[in-house]
């Protein structure tokens, strides 16, 4: 058992001073107030629950600042995915394995303790299984390991380059699957992780554009009750290609043929009308939304007033993370509706709440569940997944309850993370990883390696 004593902390019900947290087992198990520090305590100033992270691509850690090059024509999500497929080619599992781990290790010094890894890198080089089906996804899971963050994996579901079962191209045969083999792909991935604290595995169809309806029932089905995930309208040619096979919006064609309740993770969801954004609210479903990624690639605003207004609820990921930083995407998903809006507090609850507290708390409760994560916040029975915040940061300097969390989003970021547990295991001190140097020399390696 250990103690962790805050002079103030968010619990549940609003923050509260003197909070002793008792952890045993990975878990809180008692939660106290109004104490006073005891010899026995870990004392830290502020403590709040890690935020969930609902959609990486690890692997894409690599290429970050190296697609910002203007091309001969308009550069798009399209013309970088190019770019990515070409750095895919050449990535050997070890190399997936030092990259995911770093990535891992700067999420946890960025906030997020539980991230959804939407994998859908399966395959050698050359495009031929591994006698292991879940060689890769043992990579993902190894990486989590060792750096100790939560791990939900999402073996992704990807046959077809098009609408309508176009053949794959060449590019993509890392990631080619029938249905029978996925299958093998997901057991094998829930091999991988059966012994990390509080992992799960769901499955990820990756788009309507890389599957068939008669594919996409058989992953529905092999997901077994866990978690789905899908991209979904992120950008405006494929809301126009879903539309000239099926006559159909892509979220419209979703909601029409899946029954999408609250265990789906619709990620981006971009591209969505007023009709759409009803019904994905109602239906209960999370949108996963990637600021910093969305605004990297230039794919466009999601309608997130509108969408909250109806009860809708959405949790943030660090995508392609190009960067890193829990707090860094709810910032930018609010400048982003400022923007759009020419307002200002577009996100925040109601009048005279704070901004920050209204993005944190619905990243936070909107995130876990589509994590498979039982519990979300500082709760009795959750996972121990605390974040302290430093108070000697000049950003928190005389900041207190939510104003705590407006300066860490909108004015601090990650230099204000001071120490991260996760699974009650303290793996961030002073804003660093404890392998950071380790996992740092073996990523220089790889991405020499890579790019030589």
């Amino acid at each position: 058992m250990k103690n962790l004593w805050f002079a103030s902390a968010l619990l549940p019900d609003g923050w509260a001073t003197g909070v002793r947290l008792t952890t045993a087992d990975g878990r809180i198990e008692r939660i106290e107030s109004g104490t006073a520090a005891e010899a026995t305590d870990e004392r830290h100033a502020i403590g709040v629950p890690g935020i969930p992270n609902v959609h990486s691509h690890a692997f894409q850690r690599g290429l970050a600042g190296l697609t910002e090059r203007r091309g001969p024509t308009g550069d798009s999500f399209w013309t970088w995915r190019e770019l990515m497929y070409r750095f895919v080619e050449r990535l050997e599992p070890e190399g997936l394995e030092a990259i995911a781990a770093l990535v891992y290790a700067e999420m946890l010094e960025g906030g997020f303790t539980h991230v959804g890894e939407f994998h859908y890198l399966h395959h050698d080089r050359d495009g031929a299984h591994f006698a292991n089906p879940g060689e890769l996804a043992g990579r993902i899971a190894a990486a989590a390991a060792e750096t100790g963050i939560g791990l939900t994996l999402l073996p992704t579901f990807y046959a077809h380059s098009g609408f309508g079962g176009a053949a794959p191209t060449v590019r993509q045969r890392r990631f080619i699957n029938d249905v029978e083999s996925f299958a093998r792909i997901v057991e094998a991935s829930r091999s991988a992780v059966r012994d990390l604290p509080g992992a799960a595995v769901g499955v990820a169809p990756h788009s309507l554009r890389a599957v068939t309806p008669e594919e996409l029932n058989g992953v529905v089905k092999i997901a077994q009750g866990g978690v789905i995930h899908i991209h979904i309208a992120e950008q405006t040619k494929e809301v126009e290609d879903c539309i000239a096979w099926s006559g159909r919006r892509p979220i419209e064609w979703l909601l029409e043929n899946q029954r999408v309740h609250e265990r789906w993770c619709l990620v981006h969801a971009t591209h969505a009308t007023e009709a759409e954004v009803l019904r994905m609210a109602t239906s209960g479903a999370v949108v996963g939304l990637c600021p910093i990624t969305e605004a990297n690639l230039g794919d466009g605003i999601f309608p997130a007033p509108a969408f909250l207004e109806l009860g809708g609820r959405f949790g943030v990921g660090s995508d392609s993370n190009v960067l890193i930083d829990g707090a860094e995407e709810l910032r930018i998903l609010e400048y982003s509706q400022r923007l759009a809006h020419r307002a200002r507090n577009v996100l925040a609850s109601a009048e005279g709440s704070s901004t920050g507290r209204s993005l944190f708390d619905a990243a936070v409760s909107g995130g876990a569940p589509v994590l498979d994560s039982k519990a979300a916040g500082l709760k009795v029975g959750a996972m121990a997944d605390v974040v302290s915040l430093s108070s000697d940061h000049p950003a928190l300097a005389e900041r207190h309850a939510d104003e705590i969390l407006d300066s860490w989003i909108f004015t601090g970021g990650r230099a204000v993370v001071d120490c991260v547990w996760r699974a009650g295991v303290k793996v961030v001190i002073n804003g660093r990883h404890h392998r950071r140097d380790a996992l740092l020399t073996r990523y220089r390696r790889t991405i020499k390696g890579l790019l030589a």
